[in-house]
């Protein structure tokens, strides 16, 4: 009986062992949890590339169903404009491109105001849809923001669709320009060597709150939540000041690059070590500039 009882207490862990395991382990899930963090990184990457590529298809239905780009829109403080029920088009939206091109990115009940029966109430339905094409799902899901400001809607409170990407760019010379819509022949420079749509910057500290740059959202009219410089460099998100924002530039929480689709469709992954004159020149649609693309 005594032996059975020995034998039968050998058969458990010791204190050490058990430490020992728990060390293994910890080490495994060290060892472990970068190579997760690249896999969910490549994943969510490839789905950002996948969100402008389906946004520059857009902007290209855009132009074979109208013979124009979408526009930039008129200005920040200007809703989703119809015209008895109908939404314009041109240079007579005065939201930006991301309201113009709804309808080729399967969203036309949100691009005609779905059951509102009124413009201000189709308007109001359109600027508070979080659109999923339009958000990095590196940086965030879909998102919005709800406040009032008395320069906007009239003071309503209302909720915002936001976004996470903007057009090139706000110098005015490029292939998103403010109020008037541009043509693929106004693209001298060639539609491979111009960017249109890329990552935006942001203060990640202040997402989910209204900021400068992340309030009136994808609907917005000419402002630095929907249209950015090419005239400066790119830089990636950050987390500072709650008083900063992303300083109406380019860039993503992607590490190292940010995604831009250019005019020809194609989107391409850029470092944020490009120089400032080649990335001006990709934003510039007529500027006879050379761009070595193999230098992004």
């Amino acid at each position: 009986m005594k032996h059975l009882w020995l034998a039968r207490r050998r058969r458990g862990f010791t204190l050490i062992e058990l430490l020992v395991v728990i060390a293994i382990i910890s080490i495994l899930i060290g060892l472990l949890l970068p190579a997760v963090q690249k896999v969910r990184e490549a994943a969510s990457r490839t789905q950002c590339q996948n969100n402008l590529k389906q946004i520059g298809l857009a902007f290209h239905s855009h132009h074979d169903a109208l013979q124009f780009f979408p526009t930039g829109g008129w200005d920040w403080t200007t809703p989703p404009t119809y015209v008895n029920g109908v939404p314009a088009v041109g240079a007579d939206q005065q939201a930006g491109w991301g309201f113009q091109i709804l309808p080729y990115i399967e969203q036309q009940a949100v691009w005609t105001g779905g059951q509102a029966t009124t413009d201000f109430d189709r308007a109001l339905m359109a600027i508070g849809a979080p659109i999923k094409t339009f958000f990095c799902p590196t940086r965030r899901a879909p998102q919005t923001v709800t406040y009032s400001l008395s320069g906007y809607l009239g003071g309503t409170n209302a909720t915002h669709g936001l976004c996470d990407y903007a057009a090139s760019n706000l110098d005015n010379t490029g292939v998103v320009r403010q109020f008037r819509p541009t043509r693929m022949a106004d693209i001298v420079d060639g539609t491979s060597n111009t960017c249109m749509v890329g990552d935006k910057r942001l203060n990640l500290a202040r997402l989910g709150q209204p900021q400068a740059d992340d309030n009136e959202g994808y609907t917005c009219g000419w402002n630095e939540d929907t249209v950015r410089w090419t005239s400066q460099r790119p830089q990636p998100d950050f987390v500072g000041d709650p008083s900063l924002f992303g300083g109406k530039l380019f860039g993503s929480s992607h590490i190292g690059r940010f995604n831009m689709v250019f005019a020809d469709g194609s989107v391409r992954s850029i470092s944020y070590s490009i120089s400032q004159t080649t990335f001006k020149a990709l934003g510039d649609i007529a500027d006879g500039q050379v761009i070595d693309l193999d230098g992004l």
